[in-house]
């Protein structure tokens, strides 16, 4: 009976820091035997795994790219090295595969097969977010992105925040780093002065800022998150 390979979900570092600052040494150990690799960019997939185990021969890797344009037929084809007996590592472009990230369909695909999935450990910007916060951490919800259109926007900020007092459940969202300051804008006009918001940006970076104020004290404070990868959490109290 053939034996397959595993899928490890590689994290990587969430900007330019030094990798073995906040990765474990587990993550250089698995580069050293990993050739196989499905990534969201190729350039700085290879530019990473340089960093963290500069003495491995780049011609050795076969990496697959998966993005937001990649086909859903491809998908198991990058599966493909594991049913015949290979490792694969899945890396995202920052922080932690499957969350938040297309990888998951990979991961799904793999439980599909009977593949192992082995999660190593890394930086979550999520989580470290949510640790940093001071809000509740027995209750919260990753929501993802908000919509573009301002009033479609402006309704779900209204929502979160009343999902977040009627549950005691901290509202945690994303939005495209050249936007952010744009939604900083609109949730200081939207959301109600007594309720808490957390910023997150730039995790793990010697630039990081994480702040959690009131609505109304946000008013009075200046920060720019422009093209800062920013994590966002609300709480109503």
């Amino acid at each position: 009976m053939q034996q397959f390979g595993k899928l490890y979900l590689i994290p990587t570092t969430m900007g330019d820091c030094e990798p073995m600052d906040v990765l474990p040494q587990t993550v250089k150990r698995c580069l050293d035997f990993i050739d196989d690799y499905i990534v969201e960019n190729e350039k700085t997939a290879r530019k990473f795994i340089k960093s963290v185990q500069p003495e491995k021969v780049q011609a050795s890797l076969r990496l697959s790219t998966l993005n937001k344009h990649t086909e859903i037929s491809e998908h198991n084809k990058m599966i493909q090295p594991c049913l015949e007996g290979k490792n694969i590592g899945l890396m995202s472009e920052a922080g932690c595969p499957a969350i938040a990230d297309p990888g998951a369909a990979i991961v799904k695909i793999a439980h599909e097969k009977g593949i192992q999935v082995v999660p190593l450990v890394g930086p979550s910007s999520i989580l470290l977010a949510m640790m940093a916060s001071g809000m509740n951490g027995q209750g919260f919800t990753f929501n993802g992105y908000l919509p573009i259109d301002k009033s479609e926007k402006k309704s779900a900020l209204k929502n979160l925040e009343k999902l977040s007092h009627d549950k005691n459940q901290s509202q945690i969202f994303i939005e495209t780093p050249y936007r952010n300051n744009k939604l900083l804008e609109d949730l200081i006009q939207t959301l109600q002065p007594n309720t808490h918001l957390c910023i997150a940006t730039d995790i793990t970076l010697p630039t990081e800022y994480i702040k959690t104020l009131r609505v109304n004290d946000w008013k009075k404070t200046k920060v720019d998150l422009h093209n800062r990868p920013t994590i966002f959490i609300i709480h109503k109290m």
